[in-house]
């Protein structure tokens, strides 16, 4: 696929208001695009905390517009259809007095956000549809079960973007570095390694027993373990400094964004489950092992894998009702990721812990 750039273009739309691992994995996109038009101004339409993320960080992205929950898009259901339906109203009147030049949709398949980028009157628009969803003047056909920085590197190949550079995806700030500080002072000859040992879906969760194994392990070779976790992850936290035999630091509820960023930009090593914490350590080009199930591997994967060793399972039936769990979603959580043994998990954090002196 060959597509000029638009060399008069100031003003460039990406609309993706997703998650934290959502957002890394369309750093290499919107890298492609500040390269392809280094002149242009990249707003990126997402969240508050996209807007509050992204502020006065080196990057891509000049300026977020943030989006309101919209019929179809940020959970505006039934209820809320009303305030959704002003709400879009007002949205659309800003966009459209941005005056944008390109517009690319790379949220989803976009049965909702294709019809709604259209009317950002933008000279092009671009990205991803189903069968079902209005065209833009440019689209690929959107796909689950691919890996999504790809698929995305191609809505930004729409534009004309042409080149990936095969660096740093995420930088850290000053504020970053202070508030992680904060949490865990730095000092000379530390080695900090970051466990994350929950995620948004209970099915891609290792057992904490396994975490706090690997993490014994690592505080043998020198390491000093923080285990992370949200405040509604307290509990597998605990379950995780619970059964280890050497003290870790708990960090549950206590780490802001910023102050991840800033503590994965300094850490050796991070273990983790697939969830935002992982994808962001590899855009800060981390050292990272990562506990895959296989679909999420596919999806998933990082573009740079010097410092990145998966651990994967192959598991696709239920262990509770035996339900095939690749093309729908039966009703139990039970981890489809827990035949990943432990000696794998401890093999690839250590050599990368090594490796990394």
């Amino acid at each position: 696929m060959s597509v000029p750039v638009l060399h008069d273009a100031r003003k460039i739309a990406v609309f993706r208001p997703n998650a934290v691992g959502d957002f890394m994995f369309c750093l290499p996109a919107l890298h492609a695009l500040r390269s392809s038009y280094p002149e242009a101004e990249i707003v990126y339409l997402g969240l508050p905390w996209h807007a509050q993320f992204l502020a006065g960080r080196p990057g891509p992205v000049d300026r977020v517009a943030v989006v309101p929950p919209l019929p179809g898009i940020g959970g505006a259901g039934a209820a809320a259809a009303a305030a959704a339906a002003a709400a879009a109203d007002g949205f659309l009147d800003a966009m459209r007095a941005e005056k944008f030049d390109l517009a690319l949709q790379m949220f989803g398949g976009g049965r909702h956000a294709n019809p709604l980028l259209a009317q950002f009157n933008a000279r092009l628009s671009a990205g991803m549809r189903t069968a079902d969803a209005a065209p833009l003047d440019r689209c690929i056909v959107y796909r689950t079960m691919v890996n999504q920085r790809l698929q995305l590197l191609e809505v930004a190949a729409l534009a004309g973007a042409k080149a990936w550079p095969m660096k740093r995806q995420l930088q850290a700030t000053l504020t970053d570095r202070q508030l992680a500080a904060q949490l865990v002072p730095a000092s000379p000859g530390q080695r900090l390694v970051i466990v994350q040992p929950g995620a948004s879906d209970a099915r891609r969760c290792w057992p904490a027993a396994r975490f706090a194994a690997v993490a014994d392990a690592l505080v043998e070779e020198g390491a000093l373990v923080a285990i992370n976790g949200s405040a509604a992850e307290a509990a597998i936290v605990g379950a995780v400094i619970e059964a280890m035999r050497y003290p870790a630091i708990n960090l549950s509820g206590k780490a802001s964004l910023n102050a991840l960023c800033g503590l994965l930009e300094r850490a050796t090593l991070l273990v983790s489950n697939d969830t935002g914490p992982l994808h962001m350590a590899l855009a800060l080009d981390r050292a990272c092992v990562g506990v895959y199930w296989f679909t999420n591997l596919i999806e998933a994967a990082p573009l740079c894998q010097h410092a990145h060793r998966a651990a994967l399972s192959t598991r696709v039936h239920c262990s509770v009702c035996g339900m095939e769990n690749t093309a729908r979603r039966c009703e139990h959580d039970a981890s489809f990721v827990d035949d990943v043994s432990l000696e794998e998990v401890t093999a690839l954090a250590i050599d990368l812990f090594r490796a990394a002196r």
